[in-house]
């Protein structure tokens, strides 16, 4: 069993060490470490760390909920953590998992943190550009004021590639407005700007609104999303501990794959969006989502590169120092084995 205490009597240590100062003081994030206190005898106590509410984060309470992590000898605990946060508690052991697997890579690439992303939830990234009725193509997005998260964010470098694709030079032809989180849809509908980065469920309301849909990136590039990570010492300490999680966790996946209403059911429990919401964004991604948990070595090399475009770093790194995909490949070569299904 991995050994990370009890988040209620490390709190006191925790406000005053290191990873303190990265967490934010909020009463939502101090509430998190509360959740987090009780132990199921008999049971192996998993600790996740979820930053956002999203489709793709529903796996981790859909394999609670369904029992599939008891089966496997697991309790598992959600803590919702910013990403970065996030990270400084994996780090730290007060979480073996978190889910903001693109916010590892980023330490691993820039500081060598000793982490592995161990689990791709999906193979293509959920991310949308929508414009103004107006703009016919992405030519005519020369000159326009395009709304992201931040001149720095991911999606902003991946927006850079897409556009660049299209024959438009992605840093002269285009105005990129750092809308902050959230803002990019308000800004867009209000016509402060051309078009907006968004994400899925803004993609929704744009649409409904009349905005137009110029690229969604899972079409335009070969990068995964809703990746987990955890850390070198829980992979070589805990193997049969992680591939139980896994296992857990892609049976998870394979009913969502399969079960629409089940996972449907799941996503309004979990996120509270409308019902008829979570089928519309069921119809459009369950493409996306991968089989067994795993992305090819073409689509980490590409998150890598992208990584070294947002971190500034130059010198490409080995895709085995950022992935461990192996106890995934494993658990569900497990699962196909003993004929599982849902």
């Amino acid at each position: 069993m991995a050994k990370i205490g009890n988040p209620l009597k490390r709190e006191r240590s925790i406000r005053g060490g290191s990873i303190a100062r990265g967490l934010t003081a909020s009463v939502s994030l101090i509430s998190c470490w509360l959740f987090l206190a009780t132990e199921v005898p008999g049971l192996e106590t998993i600790n996740i760390a979820i930053p956002t509410k999203s489709f793709q984060q529903v796996i981790y309470p859909l394999a609670q909920d369904k029992g599939y992590m008891r089966e496997e000898g697991i309790d598992l605990k959600i803590v919702f953590i910013e990403p970065t946060p996030s990270i400084q508690a994996l780090v730290a052991g007060s979480v073996h998992f978190t889910a903001a697997g693109t916010s590892a890579l980023i330490a691993i690439t820039r500081g060598g943190a000793p982490l592995k992303v161990a689990l791709a939830v999906n193979d293509r990234v959920h991310q949308w550009l929508l414009s103004k009725p107006g703009i016919a193509g992405p030519k005519d997005l020369k000159g326009k004021r395009i709304a992201t998260t931040g001149v720095a964010a991911i999606a902003t470098f991946m927006l850079k590639q897409i556009l660049a694709k299209h024959g438009l030079d992605p840093n002269k032809d285009v105005i990129y407005i750092d809308a902050g989180t959230n803002n990019q849809l308000p800004a867009l509908l209000a016509g402060v700007v051309d078009a907006a980065v968004l994400s899925v469920e803004q993609r929704y309301v744009g649409l409904d609104a009349g905005m137009k849909e110029m690229f969604y990136f899972g079409n335009e590039v070969k990068n995964s999303w809703g990746t987990l990570a955890t850390t070198d010492r829980f992979i070589k300490e805990q193997p049969k501990l992680l591939t139980a999680f896994m296992k857990a966790t892609l049976k998870a996946l394979r009913l969502l794959r399969q079960d629409r209403e089940t996972t449907i059911a799941a996503v309004v429990k979990f996120s509270s969006i409308e019902r008829a919401l979570a089928g519309r964004i069921y119809d459009d991604l369950i493409g996306t989502f991968t089989r067994n948990g795993t992305v090819d070595n073409e689509t980490q090399g590409n998150d890598l590169a992208i990584i070294r475009q947002v971190v500034g770093m130059k010198e490409a790194i080995p895709t085995t120092r950022a992935y461990d995909l192996s106890f995934a490949s494993d658990a569900d070569r497990q699962l196909t084995q003993a004929g599982w299904r849902p």
